[in-house]
């Protein structure tokens, strides 16, 4: 297995104004597991989802969709509880707000127990996050077992820390980073988002020293227009520009698009730095497109951007995850 992504499904109504005001909903299907394994698939990874669904319509819709986006669906089983969704409006400025419809879904209902027929000792990458241990207490020890089982069979961990207030507190967050870092093999927080409320700091070279004195490796801080920042233990931190956004329709998704290339890319053997700009790039070119799913970049595209020269100043586009 080159990928295998731990997390929760979502029903997407996205709608093309604030939910503040909107009346029509598009139906489509979502959330941060789905969009990075739909991602990874895209980039040519052998990806699985381990998640729960509910026993209704919208589960085995949600299941078909993942099929038919490359994404291996054996361990995407049906589980007491229903299917969760939620309801979100376009925001092409990044300030989004998410109506969650999640509580007790089958999804948050998951225990380490679901991992027992899950090939993680013959699996290169595991990309988890922040919000698959936010859903439930027993989905946070899925993810610290996981996290666990990969490494323990040499494979490589990448943890996105995700923090979404609505689901979570930050101290609960910040226990969860802190059990993840030493385990990780990259860790990649948003700055400001996720470093203010979890590493108590809007500065991006001081957020990868932080993670570091968590004992994570290497660290990829996401800065939105201002490109990403690795910091490894082995050598000095540098700045990966951002490539510039064609268009900006909907932001939704495009740190898991970033997620999820990136760990395609790591799984087929490419360098840190090579994956993460494969996966800025598949980041940007997802944000002309409505919803978490609603835009995949193909390798061609990404590798047409890669080829471009890098500009001197950062690109427009603001690599944010959803749900």
């Amino acid at each position: 297995m080159d990928v295998v992504v731990i997390g929760e499904p979502l029903v997407e109504f996205s709608a093309a104004r604030p939910l503040t005001e909107a009346v029509d909903f598009r139906l489509s299907f979502s959330g941060d597991a789905l969009n990075a394994a739909v991602a990874a698939a895209a980039a040519g990874a052998h990806v699985a989802l381990v998640t729960r669904v509910g026993r209704d319509e919208f589960g085995e819709r949600l299941v078909a969709f993942a099929a038919a986006h490359g994404v291996d669906t054996r361990w995407m089983r049906p589980g007491d509880g229903p299917t969760g969704a939620y309801a979100v409006g376009a925001d092409p400025t990044g300030e989004r707000a998410f109506a969650y419809l999640r509580a007790a879904s089958a999804a948050s209902r998951m225990t380490p127990a679901v991992l027992d027929d899950v090939p993680l000792d013959a699996t290169r990458v595991l990309l988890v996050s922040g919000i698959t241990a936010a859903i439930s207490p027993t989905c946070d020890d899925l993810v610290r077992q996981a996290v666990r089982r990969v490494r323990e069979s040499g494979g490589q961990v990448v943890y996105d820390p995700n923090f979404r207030s609505r689901l979570t507190t930050a101290q609960a967050a910040r226990a969860t980073l802190a059990a993840v870092a030493p385990q990780a093999t990259l860790l990649t927080p948003s700055c400001p988002g996720d470093s203010t409320a979890l590493l108590d700091t809007a500065d991006p070279a001081e957020a990868a020293r932080a993670c570091h004195r968590l004992g994570a490796p290497a660290v990829a801080v996401t800065q939105g227009p201002d490109g990403v920042l690795l910091s490894t233990t082995d050598e000095p931190p540098v700045t990966i520009p951002a490539f510039p956004a064609r268009e900006i329709v909907d932001q939704t998704g495009a740190g898991d698009a970033f997620a999820g290339t990136l760990a395609a890319r790591l799984a087929r053997g490419e360098p840190l730095p090579a994956a993460i700009r494969a996966g800025m790039a598949a980041a940007a070119i997802s944000l002309s497109g409505q919803g978490g799913t609603g835009r995949i970049a193909t390798p061609a595209e990404v590798d047409e951007l890669l080829r471009m020269p890098l500009p001197p100043a950062a690109g427009r586009d603001r690599a944010r995850s959803s749900s």
